[in-house]
Protein backbone atom coordinates (compact mmCIF):
# COMPACT_ATOMS: atom_id res chain seq x y z
CA UNK A 1 0.00 0.00 0.00
CA UNK A 2 2.75 2.36 0.58
CA UNK A 3 4.19 1.48 -2.62
CA UNK A 4 1.08 2.60 -4.40
CA UNK A 5 1.16 6.02 -2.25
CA UNK A 6 4.81 6.56 -3.54
CA UNK A 7 3.39 5.92 -6.96
CA UNK A 8 0.64 8.57 -6.94
CA UNK A 9 2.63 11.17 -5.25
CA UNK A 10 5.14 10.65 -7.70
CA UNK A 11 2.93 11.00 -10.71
CA UNK A 12 1.10 13.71 -9.44
CA UNK A 13 4.33 16.01 -8.89
CA UNK A 14 5.78 14.58 -12.56
CA UNK A 15 2.13 16.21 -13.94
CA UNK A 16 2.84 19.43 -11.85
CA UNK A 17 6.27 19.49 -13.07
CA UNK A 18 5.78 18.81 -16.63
CA UNK A 19 4.93 22.56 -17.49
CA UNK A 20 7.31 23.92 -16.30
CA UNK A 21 9.83 20.99 -17.63
CA UNK A 22 8.40 21.95 -20.72
CA UNK A 23 9.01 25.92 -21.10
CA UNK A 24 12.81 25.85 -19.22
CA UNK A 25 14.91 22.58 -20.14
CA UNK A 26 12.77 21.24 -22.73
CA UNK A 27 12.34 24.79 -24.37
CA UNK A 28 16.15 24.90 -24.19
CA UNK A 29 16.65 21.50 -25.63
CA UNK A 30 14.52 22.09 -29.06
CA UNK A 31 16.46 25.56 -29.36
CA UNK A 32 19.96 23.54 -29.17
CA UNK A 33 17.79 20.88 -31.29
CA UNK A 34 16.91 23.96 -33.60
CA UNK A 35 20.43 25.21 -33.95
CA UNK A 36 21.72 22.00 -34.30
CA UNK A 37 19.63 21.22 -37.13
CA UNK A 38 20.33 24.48 -38.63
CA UNK A 39 24.16 24.04 -38.17
CA UNK A 40 23.73 20.92 -40.03
CA UNK A 41 21.93 22.39 -42.85
CA UNK A 42 24.75 25.22 -43.25
CA UNK A 43 27.09 22.36 -43.64
CA UNK A 44 25.41 20.15 -45.59
CA UNK A 45 24.71 23.46 -48.13
CA UNK A 46 27.96 24.49 -47.59
CA UNK A 47 27.65 28.37 -48.12
CA UNK A 48 30.67 29.01 -46.35
CA UNK A 49 32.94 26.93 -48.44
CA UNK A 50 31.55 28.60 -51.64
CA UNK A 51 32.30 32.54 -50.63
CA UNK A 52 35.61 31.45 -49.12
CA UNK A 53 36.44 30.19 -52.55
CA UNK A 54 34.44 32.67 -54.62
CA UNK A 55 37.16 34.27 -56.22
CA UNK A 56 39.40 31.28 -57.11
CA UNK A 57 38.72 29.89 -60.78
CA UNK A 58 37.33 26.35 -61.03
CA UNK A 59 39.09 23.42 -62.46
CA UNK A 60 42.23 25.34 -62.35
CA UNK A 61 41.46 27.33 -65.35
CA UNK A 62 43.69 30.91 -65.15
CA UNK A 63 42.30 32.59 -68.52
CA UNK A 64 39.99 35.59 -68.07
CA UNK A 65 37.32 34.22 -69.67
CA UNK A 66 36.80 31.29 -67.00
CA UNK A 67 37.66 33.32 -63.96
CA UNK A 68 34.72 35.37 -64.95
CA UNK A 69 32.42 32.16 -65.43
CA UNK A 70 34.06 30.77 -62.25
CA UNK A 71 32.83 34.31 -60.31
CA UNK A 72 28.88 34.48 -61.62
CA UNK A 73 28.84 30.98 -61.44
CA UNK A 74 29.98 30.88 -57.48
CA UNK A 75 27.58 34.40 -56.76
CA UNK A 76 24.65 32.15 -58.04
CA UNK A 77 25.35 29.44 -55.84
CA UNK A 78 25.70 31.34 -53.10
CA UNK A 79 22.75 33.23 -53.76
CA UNK A 80 20.70 29.47 -54.31
CA UNK A 81 22.36 28.02 -51.36
CA UNK A 82 21.57 31.13 -48.84
CA UNK A 83 18.29 30.93 -50.11
CA UNK A 84 17.69 27.16 -49.14
CA UNK A 85 19.41 27.31 -45.82
CA UNK A 86 17.39 30.29 -45.24
CA UNK A 87 14.57 28.31 -45.65
CA UNK A 88 15.76 25.60 -43.21
CA UNK A 89 16.23 28.27 -40.38
CA UNK A 90 13.07 29.36 -41.23
CA UNK A 91 11.21 25.79 -40.93
CA UNK A 92 13.38 24.57 -37.82
CA UNK A 93 12.38 27.91 -36.27
CA UNK A 94 8.88 27.38 -36.65
CA UNK A 95 9.03 23.86 -35.36
CA UNK A 96 10.69 25.33 -32.03
CA UNK A 97 8.08 28.04 -31.94
CA UNK A 98 5.10 24.74 -32.29
CA UNK A 99 7.14 23.67 -30.06
CA UNK A 100 6.26 25.98 -27.51
CA UNK A 101 2.66 26.94 -28.56
CA UNK A 102 1.68 23.06 -28.49
CA UNK A 103 0.66 22.55 -25.17
CA UNK A 104 -1.26 25.73 -25.06
CA UNK A 105 -3.38 24.81 -28.30
CA UNK A 106 -3.74 21.52 -26.42
CA UNK A 107 -5.18 22.75 -23.33
CA UNK A 108 -7.06 25.40 -25.25
CA UNK A 109 -9.01 22.19 -27.16
CA UNK A 110 -9.18 20.30 -24.37
CA UNK A 111 -11.37 23.06 -22.98
CA UNK A 112 -13.41 23.46 -26.32
CA UNK A 113 -14.02 19.72 -25.80
CA UNK A 114 -15.29 20.07 -21.96
CA UNK A 115 -17.13 23.00 -22.91
CA UNK A 116 -19.17 21.13 -25.47
CA UNK A 117 -19.77 18.32 -23.46
CA UNK A 118 -21.00 20.09 -20.71
CA UNK A 119 -23.04 22.12 -22.56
Amino acid sequence: MNFLKLILIDTILDILYFPLWWYSRGAILALKWAFGEIGAAQEFLGVHIWIANIFKPMYGQTDIASKIISFFMRVFQIILRSVALLGFSLFYLSVFFVYLALPAVVVYGIGLHFSAVFK
